[in-house]
C-alpha cells in the first residue's frame, strides 16, 4: 500500500520587495539609452567625399615613353609600372605648372605626357631629379591647383587616402591608416624616410598622393611591399613631406630654379 501524506513548506517569515519599482526603473533606463543612441553623434571614418574633392584636380596621370617605343604603356623597366602618377605641387603658389612624381616613374622616359583631372593631355619635362629619394619635377604648361600641404607628423592610426593611377585605369582613391612613420632602410631607395599605410596602392600609383583627411599632402606614393605578386599587400610607402622638402631646398642649392606660374 502507498502511504500518501499531506505534507507543507516549514520556513521563516520572508519580507517580500516589491518588483513593480525595478520594472519601472528598467523601463525609463531603458527609454533613456534608446534616447541617446538616437541623438548621439554616429562614428565614421574622417575620409571619403570631401578628401577626393579637396584634392583629385591636383594629381595627374604620368604617361612615360620608353626607349624603342613610339607612344607611353609598352617598354617599362622590369619592376617599373608603364604609366605613373603625379601631383601640382608649390610652395606659396595656387596654380603650377610644376608636378612632383616619383623620379623611377619617368627616369629613363623619351617622352613624357601627363592628363590631368579633366582629361586635358600636354607634355612635360624633366626639370629636376634626386635618384637618392626617388623624386622628380616635372614642368608643364598645362598647369593646375597646387595641392594644399598637410602635416606628415600624423598620428599612427590617422586616416589618410592614396589616390593615383593604379594599374593605369586613371585616377582613383583608396583610404586606410597611417600604419608607421619614419620607415627607413626598407631598400627602394638610398635616402628613405617613408610613411606607411595600408591604404590600397598598386603599380601605376607610383609618384601619387597621400593626403589627409582634409585632401592635404602628407606624403608622394613611392613603392609597394611584396614577395610574390606585384600587387597590393597593404605594406605600401610614401615618401614623407619632410623629406620632399629636404630634396627640393637639395635641388634649389645645386642651381635649380622653380618661376612659378603667374
Amino acid at each position: 500500500m502507498l502511504e500518501t501524506r499531506n505534507s507543507r513548506w516549514c520556513s521563516a517569515p520572508v519580507t517580500r520587495l516589491s518588483t513593480r519599482p525595478i520594472a519601472r526603473l528598467i523601463a525609463w533606463l531603458t527609454i533613456w539609452l534608446a534616447i541617446a543612441g538616437i541623438f548621439a553623434p554616429v562614428t565614421h571614418a574622417n575620409h571619403g567625399p570631401a578628401s577626393w574633392a579637396a584634392s583629385h584636380q591636383s594629381v595627374v596621370v604620368v604617361n612615360p615613353t620608353w626607349p624603342g617605343y613610339s607612344s607611353p604603356g609598352f617598354g617599362a623597366p622590369a619592376g617599373t609600372a608603364p604609366a605613373g602618377s603625379g601631383v601640382y605641387y608649390a610652395d606659396h603658389q595656387a596654380e603650377t605648372g610644376y608636378v612632383l612624381t616619383a623620379a623611377h616613374v619617368v627616369r629613363r622616359a623619351t617622352h613624357i605626357e601627363i592628363v590631368n583631372a579633366a582629361g586635358a593631355r600636354a607634355t612635360a619635362v624633366i626639370h629636376a631629379v634626386d635618384d637618392r629619394r626617388d623624386i622628380a619635377v616635372l614642368v608643364t604648361n598645362l598647369t593646375g591647383p597646387a595641392i594644399q600641404l598637410g602635416n606628415d607628423n600624423l598620428p599612427i592610426g590617422s586616416h589618410v587616402c592614396a589616390i593615383g593611377n593604379s594599374f593605369g585605369l586613371g585616377n582613383s582613391i583608396s583610404c586606410g591608416v597611417v600604419s608607421a612613420r619614419n620607415r627607413q632602410n626598407i631598400g627602394f631607395n638610398d635616402i628613405e624616410d617613408f610613411i606607411q599605410t595600408d591604404a590600397a596602392i598598386n603599380p601605376g600609383g607610383s609618384g601619387g598622393a597621400l593626403i589627409d583627411s582634409d585632401g592635404r599632402l602628407v606624403g608622394l606614393i613611392n613603392g609597394i611591399f611584396t614577395k610574390d605578386a606585384d600587387i597590393d599587400a597593404g605594406v605600401n610607402f610614401a615618401i614623407s613631406l619632410s623629406l620632399i622638402a629636404d630634396s627640393l631646398a637639395q635641388m634649389r642649392e645645386s642651381g635649380v630654379l622653380f618661376t612659378e606660374t603667374k
